[in-house]
């Protein structure tokens, strides 16, 4: 009898890999953070032992979700200016807020916000982009969250750096800071065609081939953008970016919702991964991307919530159950999306487009033990033919009943297991109210 650290007994187990899978009554056997097998519960109970054996008759364990793109710490300014147009939105509301507001405090509070937020919904990993990529890193270690922190480069001067130069130096730190850190990877994160100029995106491609790190960059969100590099640069931003050599496999490339069919033949054959944010893009009207025709060509699209000034939330399971919906509508086929590709979207191709595949995204034995639970035996989500049909089109986020990150618990029945909830929420409500009485 081999003694581990944790087995879960799960009325349903849904690995991810091998595809369509659904595993019934199984234990999953975890020890020093991995995952070592899933067997039914008589082969566990008479090879392995431990002291902590969780029990969710009525549970559906999933691998961690995904949130492939979002701006954590904009938890501080949800529903701060809402209903309006992209660059009116940006130019005339966040960016103003962001330059008198945005500190070390602010962003490290706005943090703990999103990842409490994240881990109670069933989030193992965010990829985030924003200030001081630093403080989000040491906020998610401590959290015990997995994160892919951007090392963000805009043209402009912001609180957290003056020039193009000073962002990569300073993202090039915390890159040294936290690359030995298990839960904790760094990408550089340009924030869009429109804020970054040709000098600093030659300088990210090279250094990311030499870090073997990947590129988070809004792309194509608005046809504004499209127009304005038309403009400016004679070309579209994607060609603009092929001829800067971005477009490759370490390309995250979000929204992608102006794209003509020679496009979408690019980025396959390029490599790029794709990031659909749905509810972002319908709440600020930018677009709809082609997720179909994508998958069609047969380009990797993983999912994100975006920040929550511009969705309003970081619920992922809401964003499945979107990108789904959008698929179908957009395509008129019902058969657009299915419920397991859109599960898929959200825990394994969301690893595949940080880098971390080998590590996470899918349940099996040598990965990481980033697992969710969530429990199926509500009103709206029983009785239960398909678990993973509940998963894409019926359960709330609120169902999710416990999480670990490398076996550790970081969610169990419903409460945090590292954060003081009432704490961060009151923080957060604080810091609001200077906000808001400066209106």
């Amino acid at each position: 009898m081999e003694n581990v650290d944790l087995i879960i007994y799960a009325r349903w187990v849904i690995p991810v890999r091998p595809k369509q899978q659904v595993l019934e009554n199984r234990g999953v056997v975890v020890n020093q953070g991995k995952l070592v097998a899933i067997l039914s519960r008589q082969e566990c109970e008479s090879r392995f032992a431990s002291e902590q054996v969780v029990e969710r008759p009525h549970g559906v364990l999933i691998p961690g979700l995904i949130n492939a793109h979002t701006h954590a710490s904009m938890t501080l300014l949800r529903g701060f200016a809402d209903d309006l147009p992209l660059m009116k939105w940006l130019s005339e509301y966040i960016w103003p807020a962001e330059a008198k507001w945005v500190d070390e405090h602010f962003v490290e509070f706005g943090a703990e916000l999103a990842i409490l937020e994240m881990i109670k919904g069933g989030t193992t990993c965010f990829n985030d982009m924003y200030f001081f990529p630093d403080v989000v890193a040491k906020v998610a270690k401590n959290t015990g969250i997995r994160a892919s922190v951007g090392m963000i480069v805009i043209d402009f001067p912001t609180v957290w750096a003056q020039n193009a130069d000073e962002y990569l130096d300073k993202g090039m730190a915390v890159h040294d800071v936290f690359r030995h850190e298990s839960r904790i990877k760094t990408t550089f994160a340009p924030h869009a065609p429109y804020t970054v100029s040709d000098a600093p995106l030659e300088r990210i491609r090279m250094f990311a081939d030499e870090l073997d790190v990947q590129i988070h960059m809004h792309v194509h969100e608005t046809e504004h953008e499209v127009e304005e590099s038309v403009a400016q640069y004679g070309v579209r931003p994607l060609e603009r970016l092929d001829r800067l050599g971005l477009l490759t496999p370490r390309l995250q490339a979000v929204h992608l919702t102006q794209l003509l069919p020679g496009e979408i033949e690019t980025l396959a054959g390029r490599g790029v991964h794709a990031v659909h944010c749905p509810q972002s893009n319908m709440k600020l009207a930018s677009g709809v991307s082609p997720v179909s025709a994508m998958r069609d060509a047969g380009i990797n699209i993983a999912v994100g919530t975006d920040g929550a000034s511009s969705n309003n939330d970081l619920d992922m399971f809401a964003e499945m159950q979107s990108a789904a919906m959008m698929a179908k509508h957009q395509t008129l086929s019902a058969e657009a999306l299915p419920a397991f590709d859109a599960l898929e979207a959200a825990t394994l191709s969301g690893a595949c487009a940080l880098g971390i595949d080998s590590i996470t995204g899918t349940i099996e034995p040598g990965k990481a033990a980033d697992l969710v639970c969530v429990d199926l035996k509500h009103a709206a989500s029983w009785p239960v033919y398909h678990p993973v049909a509940q998963l894409a089109y019926a359960v709330s986020r609120d169902q999710v009943s416990d999480v670990w990150v490398e076996g550790e618990c970081l969610l169990q029945e419903g409460n945090p297991c590292r954060m003081n909830e009432d704490y961060i929420l009151d923080a957060a409500q604080e810091i609001a109210n200077r906000i808001a009485a400066d209106e």
